[in-house]
């Protein structure tokens, strides 16, 4: 049930304002540590915050990101990610995306991503299952480029109700999973 809200926010969305992690945020990213942030919102919505380092440059970051054909790599319960219009000068694309998540049923997405290589990916949706998805990846070079922190901020809603306490246990497992497959993902690509 939350699966679904959770692969939903990992590879599809933009908040109006970008989030700046605080001091103490970064200290614990910077510790080598997955930070993870989830407050329920209004209407069965959530947001979600993450934030990890990756020891590959931000353009290997943001293509691994922006590969819609390998991203259940990254989600492992989404079944399929298909873009089905680009932008020929390459600035956006719409995907539909399609995940599974035990005996429910699968929950269809579509959303439109937005690219400003290698600096962010910010989608929101434009069709499918799901009420509210929006959100945004944000790269940014440390250590002279050589390394990433990578910002993660997704607004999303369930098509499940689920309880705020329960949501935050799975979303943390669940992130905490799509993150460190993107960092064995970036890290095969060097």
């Amino acid at each position: 049930m939350i699966y679904f809200l959770a692969i939903a926010v990992l590879l599809a969305a933009s908040p109006a304002r970008a989030w700046e992690p605080t001091p103490e945020v970064l200290t614990e990213i910077a510790a080598g540590r997955t930070w993870f942030d989830f407050q329920p919102q209004a209407q069965g919505a959530g947001l979600i915050r993450a934030g990890i380092e990756i020891s590959v440059p931000p353009d290997v970051v943001f293509a691994v990101l922006a590969d819609c054909e390998h991203a259940t790599r990254i989600a492992p319960h989404l079944a399929s990610c298909r873009v089905t219009e680009r932008d020929p000068s390459g600035r956006w694309d719409i995907r539909e995306q399609i995940t599974r998540a035990g005996l429910l049923p699968s929950v269809r997405t579509v959303v439109r991503s937005d690219f400003q290589r290698p600096a962010s990916l910010k989608y929101r949706r434009v069709g499918g299952d799901l009420a509210v998805l929006e959100g945004e990846w944000r790269m940014i070079a440390i250590d002279g480029g050589r390394r990433t922190r990578v910002l993660y901020e997704n607004r999303a809603s369930s098509p499940y109700v689920v309880p705020g306490a329960i949501a935050r246990l799975i979303l943390r497992r669940e992130i905490g999973l799509a993150l460190a497959a993107l960092t064995r993902e970036c890290q095969s690509r060097l």
